[in-house]
């Protein structure tokens, strides 16, 4: 059975989130500077493809750090959820950006196999050595905030560990150059280090494409939820209309739910909510109970897609 867990809103966490994602940004922004300089003077596209992920990290970071404020913001007449769909929309943004610094970085790469250019590497090592050790430091500063599942630290932690591995190219590159001079290296580190970048950028881009466009939860599945409810509770003949969807981190549901007529209306209300919230941590439900079969195109259309004999249409 899939469990998604959901967590409060409160603020230690968001605070919690805060904290980590401003340091992380400090030492990340304050790199990025030293990097660039470094791979203009010893002339490394490894280390300028890492200061590139450096600078993207930077820019999530930020939008991270805004979309945390911003889900704080209590919700109003004119935005009823509050802002934490901000938080979705800054994680769709930085894998964008994710998208698009590593194709520049291929492309630079191709044309560095056609025209290759001088590598120092002693300068490339130092620097590469000390990135790593920032990124190490500021994963390791995110990861601790990821069991909170926030789809923003988590999109941080991601841009930080594909420069954790720009690093660690980065380095395999300068030791090759050290040793034994061959410089095109470098362009191919800088392309495999961007090839698993982009699988993270994809991830994150499938996942927040998906809640923009209001899609169920990866964790709910709306057939199988049907079915439990329908099972679970022997008043219940069926459920339609079903509608979930994702703002910030929380679950949220509409459902119609057909059903004997009950002798105690709210204790089988109370029970669907219970049900709903024990096996699927949806706190947030809209039930509308109804005693008459279900009609009209759209129940129809429920029972095709659904697949099990619970209609009761004369």
């Amino acid at each position: 059975m899939a469990h998604s867990h959901s967590h409060s809103h409160s603020p230690q966490p968001q605070d919690g989130n805060a904290r980590r994602l401003l340091l992380a940004f400090a030492i990340t922004a304050g790199f990025m500077v030293i990097e660039v300089i470094g791979g203009l003077i010893s002339g490394s596209l490894a280390l300028l493809a890492d200061a590139g992920h450096m600078l993207t990290d930077a820019a999530a970071l930020l939008f991270a750090l805004l979309a945390v404020h911003f889900a704080r913001r209590p919700p109003n007449s004119r935005h009823t959820f509050g802002w934490l769909r901000l938080t979705t929309l800054a994680a769709f943004v930085n894998a964008i950006a994710l998208v698009v610094i590593t194709f520049l970085i291929v492309w630079e790469a191709i044309q560095r196999f056609y025209h290759p250019q001088p590598v120092a590497g002693a300068t490339m090592m130092m620097i590469a050595v000390a990135g790593l050790l920032a990124n190490i430091f500021s994963f390791w500063i995110l990861h601790r905030g990821s069991e909170e599942k926030n789809l923003n630290v988590r999109a941080a932690a991601l841009h930080v560990l594909g420069d954790l591995l720009g690093s660690v190219g980065a380095i395999a590159a300068a030791m090759v150059i050290l040793l034994t001079g061959w410089t095109p290296i470098d362009p191919i580190l800088s392309v495999l280090v961007s090839c698993l970048v982009l699988r993270s950028a994809w991830q994150l881009l499938k996942e927040s494409v998906n809640e923009l466009l209001e899609g169920a939860p990866r964790a709910i599945d709306v057939g199988e939820l049907k079915r439990k409810l329908n099972r679970a509770l022997p008043e219940v003949r069926d459920v339609h209309h079903v509608h979930v969807w994702m703002v910030g981190e929380k679950p949220i549901m509409t459902l119609h739910v057909q059903v004997i007529p009950p002798h105690d209306h709210d204790a089988l209300l109370e029970r669907i909510q219970h049900f709903l919230e024990h096996h699927y941590s949806i706190e947030h439900a809209t039930i509308q109970m109804e005693y008459q079969p279900c009609s009209g195109p759209e129940c129809r259309l429920n029972e095709l897609h659904a697949g099990h004999g619970h209609s009761h249409h004369h």
